[in-house]
């Protein structure tokens, strides 16, 4: 979509990708629909098969790694605009988020977003991980007792090669 159809077209519904397995994007999922809303927000688990049908343009990898959010006329916000939309969705936070969209307000917000990421990579980092993340839709499981195991998809007869 053109940016300038989409800076005039209004904004009537917003679709939340977060990663359902990140700790912090659950506490803020959960946060956000607390929150008195002045757009209504739809929260979806980024990379689940109900987002890859709802938006199948999306590289919904990327999705996992940031957060993104979509406008009912197919506007993608992604990390700091993202947040800025969200905040601004909401009618307690909609002045902050105006702050927020100004040139100084975006630095203090893409901190926060950093800070964000940051944390993220630090609950892995703290266990020795530095990879990606393993995910339950991937075919990976944890059980504490003997670490991760993996079963690849659609692979139930055990025939299937592991990476």
């Amino acid at each position: 979509m053109r940016a300038a159809v989409a800076d005039r077209t209004p904004v009537r519904r917003l679709t939340i990708l977060y990663d359902a397995e990140c700790s912090l994007c659950a506490f803020l999922r959960d946060w956000l629909v607390r929150q008195p809303q002045l757009v209504p927000l739809e929260l979806v688990a980024a990379g689940s098969e109900a987002a890859r049908q709802r938006f199948p343009g999306l590289d919904h990898s990327a999705t996992l790694d940031d957060i993104t959010v979509v406008g009912d006329a197919g506007q993608v916000y992604r990390s700091t605009a993202a947040w800025i939309v969200t905040l601004w969705a909401l009618r307690e936070h909609r002045p902050l988020a105006h702050r927020l969209s100004t040139p100084s307000g975006a630095k203090l917000a893409k901190g926060a977003v950093l800070a964000a990421a940051k944390w993220r990579g630090a609950q892995w980092r703290g266990a020795q991980w530095g990879g990606q993340v393993y995910r339950r839709t991937d075919g990976w499981s944890y059980d504490p007792r003997t670490g991760w195991t993996y079963n690849a998809p659609g692979c139930g007869s055990g025939s299937c090669v592991t990476p």
